[in-house]
């Protein structure tokens, strides 16, 4: 089940992405050959005025086809010369190709908003100040044949109070820490008050069992911190916020790596394939469809981050070509861009195989 979200996921931020080139170049009077949702071989292609649209086999990719994008092997036309992305302004050029990242990054202050407005568990907040939101602290996890879970506690269900009989907690004391220390410290049953969707606040008496593991009392649930719900105005403008917190320290992150790599001092394990994005995807799937949501966003920003980065192949590639024609005032030779970018893909699919290889490795 896991592979099959994960696969949409990719799909949906593919399409977002190969969406912002499409968009632009169209608006710019750039004629669209293509529009393709995953590599060939083809399964589904369907022509509408000048642009066909593609589904095809291998759900890891996509692409837009623009015309002229990879310069002209013969001479065209004045009309197709005023189609082609090759005979227009370098400005417009440049806005084509940052159309993609650009639309990853709206795509996750979209998707963070939603979850400020929806409520976002506290662990992913980036509020630089919390007064503004409405918190509670909610379980996230119920493990199975647990004290939680035969009380009938479910993943979700927000606390509002607990009791042990002797302490209360409830308020700003309600923390995971503060509630792990009353039901460690318990006598017998502990009184959880706790709110399930739209229903009505519910008593709950559960009895702490002897954890090994945590040497002490526990119940069986994994707790988040809180969550901060935001009214619409304030949900767009502290998802700004986050998107712009969480870009930098992805820039950040890997401008780092890479020169780790460079100077071959790079560490894969903090490094996720397709594989162990997979694995990720579970986990959070497991914790819920906020988690899910703060994922996809956090895997828009990266795809944005890595696809800016001036390598061959990217978009920051194509984009430094650019303005290096900008700067000398003619075209850089078809034949060395192919070449450049021919070298950049092959690293990239080198790169990925041997991340790939390193999550399979530490699956087993």
């Amino acid at each position: 089940m896991s592979i099959i979200i994960f696969i949409i996921i990719l799909a949906v931020l593919i399409f977002v992405h190969e969406l912002g080139h499409f968009v632009v170049a169209k608006k710019s009077g750039i004629r669209v050959d293509e529009f393709g949702l995953g590599f060939p071989p083809k399964i589904f292609a369907k022509k509408i005025g000048e642009t066909t649209y593609t589904l095809n086999a291998i759900p890891f990719g996509g692409f837009v086809k623009i015309f002229g994008e990879d310069s002209h092997t013969e001479e065209i036309s004045d009309a197709d010369k005023s189609t082609s992305f090759l005979y227009k302004p370098k400005w417009v050029q440049a806005s084509v190709l940052i159309a993609g990242v650009t639309s990853n990054i709206i795509f996750a202050w979209l998707l963070i908003s939603l979850g400020f407005m929806i409520g976002l568990p506290s662990s992913m907040n980036y509020l630089s100040s919390e007064k503004n939101g409405d918190t509670s602290l909610v379980i996230t996890e119920v493990l199975p044949n647990s004290p939680a879970q035969k009380a009938g506690l479910v993943s979700e269900d927000k606390i509002i109070s607990i009791s042990s009989g002797v302490e209360a907690l409830q308020g700003k004391d309600l923390t995971p820490e503060n509630i792990r220390k009353v039901i460690g410290e318990s006598k017998g049953e502990v009184e959880v008050t706790y709110n399930r969707g739209n229903l009505a606040s519910a008593i709950i008496f559960v009895k702490p069992e002897n954890d090994s593991t945590l040497g002490s009392k526990a119940i069986g649930i994994v707790m988040d911190s809180g969550v901060i719900k935001l009214p619409i105005h304030l949900a767009f403008i502290e998802g700004a916020n986050t998107t712009w917190i969480l870009t930098k320290g992805t820039t950040v992150g890997l401008v780092g790596f890479l020169w780790k790599t460079i100077t071959f001092k790079s560490d894969f394990s903090q490094v996720a394939g397709p594989v162990g994005i997979a694995k990720i995807v579970s986990q959070a799937n497991d914790l819920g469809f906020m988690y899910i949501l703060f994922l996809v966003a956090l895997i828009s920003i990266n795809l944005a981050v890595i696809n800016l980065l001036p390598f061959p192949a990217l978009d920051g590639g194509r984009l430094l070509f650019v303005g290096i024609e900008a700067i000398i005032r003619k075209p850089i030779k078809p034949a060395v861009v192919q070449w450049a970018n021919g070298i950049g893909f092959a690293f990239l699919i080198i790169l990925m195989l041997v991340i790939t290889g390193h999550d399979i490795f530490k699956l087993l």
